[in-house]
């Protein structure tokens, strides 16, 4: 049967029904909540545990105050879960018809008849499609959402679930991430096994006054080697929302995990993650990532460096514009010898938007012979907008090597003038200096996710010149 929805336990007294007839929870976090909260879902008893553990820490974490202003996100105005109605499917024929419109509007289920191994679909925090080919299905890769995994496959779980990558203790979002969690993926390769085509997950907003907390876990056992690629969008509201996803890559020794993200948010979206890594010897983890929209934004993902001859490569490009505020960056720390790590950051901002770099690489004690290089680099289209850089290297060992550049600009005059006596309109040359400008992370996503990033920047350059 294609449908894996599981009989629902009786209603909660925190879960209530909407007009529509949708089960959704009570606004605001408490233990009553996250105890009904696990009910519905049925997970086993130490899940229940960690969520009121990572609960109590929330509940002493104070609300950060050194990047974003978040003084006007309200937590106990949203609704921090709200499960639909709609089953689980593993045949794309079964998924009811709301979601399968939005869906293939964005092209997955064709991507994953011709480019993808497999897929996982969520809707509103709730897993609601999981389909893996039957070849790679065959080689051992378990790739599901995340709550599956929970019940069916329990132990390696445990051992990776925000114990030594996230832990809830981290930071006030990880600790609510970890109470009210929903959806996601979990994706495991088993040893020498190498995919030779991405997976992909898939995260839709639906609700206005939500929050979404996908958790995503990837384990990429000794020797293997995987692609995941990982799509997010919502709706346009009035009202603020929140996305505080949490990501866990653990690379063992000589794995390679390329994880690639494409985020397009409504700008209404606080988008507040914790993504972290850890790379034993030999093994590379690899970060690309397109940031567009969204209200406020504090995103900095992290690798640690563990075995020897680690690597990190962290790419990524945000805009911001209007009111939006982003605060990113990356975190490397090296804590074995010859361990490598290459940042690149490239940020636009426009109509009084601000981006900023907050990075940190820090060479430890055991690190020598390793190398870092950072590159920042940020273009203003207008003379309100902002570009900050705020780099953080420490270095514990004196032998490495660690560069870092910055650079700041505007598009000039002189160019758009040379680029229009060629024959271009004014966006036009515009548009080719931005893509100019980005081309070092469009070039590292598949074909289809550079078209749709380069499509989505160009939409936001509109009118851009000022």
């Amino acid at each position: 049967m294609a449908s894996k929805d599981k009989t629902r336990v009786a209603r909660p007294s925190a879960i209530k029904e909407n007009e529509q007839g949708q089960l959704i929870a009570r606004k605001g976090i408490s233990r009553e909540v996250i105890d009904e909260l696990s009910k519905v879902k049925g997970e086993p008893e130490w899940m229940r545990a960690k969520r009121l553990k990572s609960y109590e820490i929330f509940e002493r974490k104070p609300i950060p105050t050194w990047g974003v202003d978040l003084s006007d996100l309200d937590l106990s105005s949203l609704v921090l879960y709200s499960p639909p109605e709609a089953g689980r499917y593993d045949s794309w024929d079964d998924v009811p018809q709301e979601q399968k419109d939005t869906f293939e509007k964005l092209g997955i289920p064709q991507a994953e008849r011709e480019h993808l191994a497999g897929v996982v679909g969520v809707w509103r925090q709730e897993p609601f499609y999981e389909g893996l080919k039957k070849e790679y299905a065959d080689l051992g890769i378990l790739f599901c959402a995340m709550d599956t995994a929970v019940n069916e496959y329990p132990e390696l779980v445990q051992e990776h679930f925000m114990n030594k990558c996230v832990p809830p203790q981290d930071n006030k979002f990880s600790a609510l991430h970890g109470a009210v969690w929903s959806g996601g993926s979990f994706l495991y390769v088993p040893k020498g096994v190498k995919v030779d085509l991405p997976l992909q997950a898939y995260f839709r907003m639906e609700g206005s006054g939500e929050g979404t907390f996908e958790h995503t876990l990837i384990i990429a056992d000794e020797g293997s080697e995987v692609n995941y690629i990982e799509g997010c969008t919502a709706q346009t509201y009035s009202v603020n929302s929140m996305h505080s996803a949490v990501v866990e890559i653990f690379v063992k020794e000589g794995a390679k995990a390329r994880y690639t993200t494409v985020q397009n948010w409504s700008k209404d979206v606080y988008n507040l993650n914790t993504k972290r890594a850890i790379v034993d010897a030999h093994g590379t983890v690899e970060w690309v990532g397109g940031s567009m929209g969204a209200k406020k934004v504090m995103l900095y993902p992290g690798s640690f460096l563990m075995g020897e001859y680690a690597r990190a490569d962290h790419l990524n490009v945000g805009v911001a514009s209007g009111d939006v505020w982003k605060d990113t960056g990356a975190k490397v720390l090296h804590l074995a010898p010859n361990t490598t790590s290459n940042i690149l950051a490239k940020s636009i901002s426009k109509d009084g938007g601000i981006m900023g770099y907050r990075g940190l690489v820090r060479m430890g004690h055991n690190s020598q012979g390793s190398k870092a290089r950072v590159q920042c680099d940020g273009l203003m289209m207008d003379d309100r907008s902002r570009s900050d850089t705020w780099p953080d290297i420490q270095i514990q060992n004196p032998h490495v090597t660690v560069a870092h550049e910055a650079v700041v600009g505007k598009i000039s005059d002189e160019q758009l003038f040379y680029l229009q006596s060629r024959g271009l309109t004014e966006e036009e040359a515009a548009a080719m200096i931005v893509n100019g400008f980005i081309e070092p992370v469009t070039k590292e996503l598949p074909m289809e996710y550079a078209i749709e990033l380069n499509r989505l920047i160009q939409l936001e350059m509109v009118d851009s010149i000022g």
